[in-house]
Order: structure tokens, then C-alpha cells, then sequence
């Protein structure tokens, strides 16, 4: 199992209950795409580009044939290698994400900065406003995911610089502005999921992938955003176990 990861994120902000839940029972590689973390190079500013290296990275270890979880940025590069990269892939799960052209996306780097706004004014991390809803029950799985993502004390990846950063929204901007895909081609079973409240990339994008791909299950978390797979952590992962063991 590959995992390919959201905006701005590092090793260091894979939840550990997803990440260990998973591992328990798969081989789990998390990397860091060029320019990203410790990884050096320049980020590229398309998702193309992204799945490109990822492809590479994947086939220099070796592999021949993996499983994908793909999470918002990472769950965009995933459909790509699904399309370019077929026989490569034997099942997807994409989550907080959607389509080429997918309705809202390209207004992820106007929601990204005025969260960010409010973090600092607010004395929080973004993603406690980007991931999760603002209801009692958001607040608290914010509160308990962040928290998750300090459990780890040794060998933390370095934050993301704001250059990649900066590229990174520009992919995803690009990926918002483009002509929809074929997903008809994607043969490989999908799991999609995501919560019902997502402001990031809007749910209805979740459905629309669901929707559009041949071999799909989907999803939706109740009062949840766009990290509604790390608020229902325990039954995304049984879900995921289930999907992937058939």
C-alpha cells in the first residue's frame, strides 16, 4: 500500500491510527514527492507531474504491483496512475477528493489562505478549520487528530517549504481548471470516501468520482470534512481492511 498525501503534508502528518491500523495487516510506504519534506529537488506544479514521480519512486523499489491511498492532492495523483500507470495498480482508495475539473477545487487556494488567516488569529492549525467542521463533534475529532500527530517523537520529517507549498497549490488550482477525465478506464476497484461536509473539495465531487468510476463503493461520514477518514479513523480503517482482503 502507497500512500500519497495531501497538500503541505510531510511524514509527519499521516495519522497514526490510519497508518498503523493499515500496516497491521499490509507492507505501508509513505514518501515525501520532490521538493516535499526531506526530499530534495524542485515540486512540481502539475498533478501529472506528481504522478510521474510517484511512478518512478514506486517502480525504483521494485514493485510491480501496488494498492494506492490517495488523500485530497494524493487522491488526484492516484487517479492519474490509474489512468497512465494501469497495470501498476491493483486497488484505489482516494479520500477528500475529486475529479479534474471536479467542481470547487480550483478554490482551494483561496479557502487554504483565509484558513490559515484564521489559525494564526485564532492560535490553532489550519487544519483544525480545513479538515473538520466547526460543529461539537468537529472540534473535538480536530482537537484528538492533531494531538495524534505529535505521538511520534523521533526522526520528524522537515516541515514543508513555502515554495513547494506554493507549487503544490498551483497544481491542485490547475487540476481544478482541467477539462474532466475519461474515468470509465479505471477497471481497478475504488473505495471513495470523505465526509458529508467538506469545504475544501466539496463532497459532491465524492459522488461524481463514485458516480463515474466503473467499479466504485462509497463513503460518506456524517458530520465530517474534509478529514472525515481520520474523525471515523476506527471504521475507516476496519472498511479499508475489508476492501482490500477481498
Amino acid at each position: 500500500m502507497v500512500f500519497l498525501t495531501h497538500l503541505a503534508a510531510v511524514l509527519g502528518n499521516g495519522d497514526p491510527r490510519v497508518v498503523d491500523g493499515i500496516a497491521a495487516q499490509h507492507r505501508v510506504i509513505a514518501f515525501d514527492n520532490r521538493g516535499v519534506g526531506a526530499t530534495t529537488g524542485t515540486t512540481p506544479k502539475s498533478i501529472q507531474a506528481m504522478a510521474a514521480d510517484a511512478v518512478t519512486f514506486i517502480r525504483a523499489l521494485g514493485l510491480t504491483k501496488v494498492d494506492l491511498f490517495g488523500f485530497s492532492m494524493g487522491g488526484m495523483i492516484a487517479q492519474v496512475i490509474a489512468q497512465t500507470e494501469p497495470e501498476l495498480v491493483r486497488k484505489l482508495i482516494i479520500a477528500g477528493t475529486g475529479p479534474a475539473g471536479g467542481e470547487g477545487i480550483k478554490n482551494v487556494t483561496r479557502i487554504s489562505h483565509l484558513d490559515t488567516v484564521r489559525a494564526l488569529l485564532t492560535l490553532q492549525d489550519p487544519k483544525q478549520f480545513l479538515f473538520f467542521t466547526r460543529t461539537p463533534n468537529g472540534k473535538r475529532a480536530g482537537k484528538e487528530f492533531l494531538a495524534r500527530l505529535k505521538e511520534r517523537k523521533n526522526h520528524r520529517d522537515k516541515p514543508i517549504a513555502l515554495t513547494a507549498y506554493a507549487a503544490q497549490l498551483k497544481a491542485i488550482h490547475r487540476w481544478g481548471l482541467e477539462k474532466p477525465s475519461d474515468l470509465s478506464v479505471v477497471h481497478q476497484p475504488v473505495l471513495v470516501a470523505n465526509g458529508d461536509q467538506d469545504r475544501m473539495v466539496p463532497t459532491k465531487n465524492t459522488h461524481d468520482l463514485a458516480r463515474r468510476l466503473p467499479d466504485s463503493e462509497l463513503v460518506i461520514y456524517p458530520d465530517a470534512g474534509h478529514g472525515g477518514i481520520f474523525q471515523f479513523h476506527a471504521q475507516f480503517v476496519e472498511k479499508t481492511l475489508e476492501f482490500l482482503a477481498r
